[in-house]
């Protein structure tokens, strides 16, 4: 590629209005290749040409794919994930690696690659229903992780601020915490909670190839993207077109989708903010979850009108039910006091639910709690499974029982969450009791040896994660404001 002519400072993270952190994270650690030239090298003169120049289209992508990079996208691929259509695994595949890795090479560089469709399977979701997930074959992951590296080096330097969703360096507890800095440290009165109804599922193929097409101009990488869009899905032994979505478990899917909302929202709602934002607004966005914060009722009010009609735009639509505008912030329950209304209503944003609280000094705390519902089927799993576990030795089902809780509390272990947190362990203790005791008509485990096995296997449940407020500062070397 032609090294751009403009040049000029990156700006990222614009909304929240952050300096560019010291240190990369996004930067890549892949191993040197057998040419002269190093894989990290390579990646890094495309994000330093894509930060150079916003509109700069990268016409010479694909032959950045290598056999190396093949290499490291099989090698970081689960090991025990499901088989895709053609049913092959991991272990299978890794039997004749070298020769399995430069026929797919070959394949892709003269162009005779073709994409499987996807198997169909579904996972139980926390009110009840089920998600669809598309499971692909194992080469196409491997494709897919190798492209997805090598577009993620243009898209780091285009993505705003207060996108977090499957972003290198990026996690739901960095989401989390921008929300909670900017509700404590802006003047936030409302709060909408945006939801898209069926995003992935909604995704207009003909806009999402336009989009790509702003920063990506090689074609044979553009036919790749097609393909994997029109693959189809199998189900049942019968195979369905796919006009519209992006396959859910795809390793392409999420940054295809954050390109989509890039475009049709990132932007759209920067730029609404500086021309009709009256008064402070803060943006959030993970994935296809939406927070924003308003000073005012009349922007967020127009902001949820103005939103509904850029979605419709681009095939998308708010889900009535789930899309709620809430008073809520610092001065909520006061108003609402003075008003004779009830307390503030919450909302839920990446598996917390948000309350409008009171520390013991009498100032305001925003309160995070785990959705009872989520806790509850998460414990419904873990009460069929000690079920079916129950004939193991002690040790063996302890051993199991104490990485579910740990994992757990390493995701929800967060200041506000005690009780929940306890709660989930005590739960946990209390149906691996019932599981013993069912093991025997003999059985006579009671709660003092019960106790004794808690203390052996299930970890004490304690906050694991600082404030918000004191990660976001570190995170952000103190040199970013939310606004």
């Amino acid at each position: 590629m032609k090294p751009p002519n403009k040049t000029g400072e990156p700006v990222t993270e614009v909304v929240e209005g952050r300096c560019p952190a010291e240190g990369n994270p996004s930067q890549q650690n892949a191993p040197r290749t057998q040419c002269r030239t190093s894989a990290p090298s390579a990646l890094e003169r495309i994000r330093e040409a894509a930060k150079r120049d916003r509109k700069a289209k990268f016409t010479a992508l694909l032959h950045h794919v290598t056999i190396e990079r093949l290499r490291v996208a099989f090698n970081d691929l689960s090991k025990n994930a499901a088989p895709g259509v053609d049913g092959v695994k991991w272990e299978q595949y890794a039997e004749a690696l070298e020769g399995n890795l430069q026929d797919l090479h070959g394949r892709l560089h003269r162009g005779a690659y073709r994409a499987k469709p996807s198997r169909r399977a579904y996972i139980p979701k926390a009110d009840g229903s089920k998600r669809p997930l598309g499971i692909a074959s194992l080469e196409d992951k491997v494709v897919q992780r190798a492209v997805v590296e090598v577009m993620g080096a243009i898209y780091e330097a285009d993505f705003l601020g207060f996108s977090y969703g499957f972003r290198p360096g990026r996690s739901q507890h960095d989401a989390l915490d921008a929300l909670a800095v900017g509700i404590l440290r802006k003047k936030v009165n409302w709060v909408l909670d945006a939801d898209i109804r069926g995003y992935y599922d909604t995704i207009d193929h003909g806009w999402l190839m336009k989009m790509v097409e702003h920063r990506v101009g090689d074609k044979r990488v553009l036919r790749l993207i097609q393909k994997w869009l029109s693959a189809g899905v199998m189900e049942a032994g019968r195979w369905t077109e796919s006009q519209v979505g992006a396959p859910q478990g795809a390793t392409v899917s999420p940054l295809l989708a954050n390109v989509y909302l890039h475009y049709g929202f990132d932007l759209w709602a920067q730029q609404w903010r500086k021309r009709h934002a009256r008064g402070e607004m803060i943006v959030i966005r993970f994935a296809d979850d939406i927070v924003a914060g308003f000073e005012h009722r009349a922007d967020a009010e127009r902001f949820q009108r103005d939103l509904k009609e850029r979605f419709q735009k681009f095939a998308l639509e708010l889900h009535p039910d789930k899309t709620r505008l809430i008073e809520f912030g610092r001065f909520a329950a006061e108003r609402r006091a003075r008003a004779g209304l009830g307390k503030p209503e919450t909302f839920n944003f990446l598996g917390f639910t948000h309350i409008c609280g009171k520390a013991r000094s009498g100032n305001f705390l925003l309160v995070r709690q785990t959705i009872r519902k989520r806790m509850r089927a998460k414990l419904e799993e873990v009460k069929t499974e000690i079920k079916r576990r129950r004939h193991q030795p002690i040790p063996v089902q302890g051993q199991w029982l104490g990485s579910v809780v740990r994992g757990y509390l390493a995701y929800h272990a967060i200041p506000t969450n005690t009780y929940a947190i306890q709660a989930f362990r005590r739960e946990v203790v209390r149906h691996w009791h019932k599981a013993l005791l069912r093991r025997s008509q003999k059985d006579r485990t009671n709660w003092q040896r019960m106790n004794v096995l808690a203390r052996r296997w299930i970890p004490v449940a304690l906050v694991q994660h600082p404030w918000s407020t004191e990660r976001f500062d570190v995170r952000t070397r103190g040199g970013s404001r939310v606004r």
